[in-house]
């Protein structure tokens, strides 16, 4: 992967009902997948988020690619 993404991904039962996040924020990984599936850029995501860094939004990246495929 080209980040390490458990630098900035964890995942907290009491955090956002368990889901994967983004450390020291609300956000999850989810989220994130969702505005760029949405059409959004990463430049687009760190100007509507700017407690991010592209670091972050990359890591989302890379968890999803890591994940088990589910094709129905």
């Amino acid at each position: 992967m080209a980040a390490n993404y458990t630098k900035y991904i964890a995942i907290d039962p009491g955090i956002r009902f368990g889901k994967p996040y983004l450390k020291d924020t609300r956000i999850t990984v989810a989220d994130v997948l969702g505005w760029m599936a949405s059409g959004m850029s990463s430049e687009e995501i760190l100007v509507d988020f700017p407690e991010l860094i592209l670091e972050q939004v990359t890591a989302c990246l890379d968890y999803a690619a890591d994940q088990p495929q589910k094709l129905a």
